[in-house]
């Protein structure tokens, strides 16, 4: 994963702001706020955990499945890697 350290201050705030969203869904909660406010919030929390994983797979696809130079082997491993990954995102 050395090559999501260029990329690492960024993600790590991403996660900080999702971190951040889903403790205002926490307190929105015990605030006993509006139905249609806390949907809101968890829509939002959703998208960006969305957008965290669509910039972690363009990576991984950009490094380890099309990047020049990789061995077939590596390619293939590298798609595997992200099926699996997509087919336990994709349960609900």
């Amino acid at each position: 994963m050395a090559h999501l350290n260029s990329k690492r201050d960024k993600l790590i705030a991403r996660v900080r702001r999702i971190s951040g969203q889903i403790a205002g869904v926490e307190r929105a909660l015990e605030a006993d706020v509006d139905c249609a406010d806390v949907l809101q919030q968890v829509a939002s929390a959703r998208g960006a955990i969305n957008g965290l994983m669509d910039e972690i797979i363009e990576e991984h696809l950009r490094e380890h499945v099309a990047k020049a130079g990789l061995s077939e082997k590596a390619r293939s491993q590298g798609a595997d890697e992200l099926i699996s990954i997509l087919r336990i995102y994709s349960k609900k």
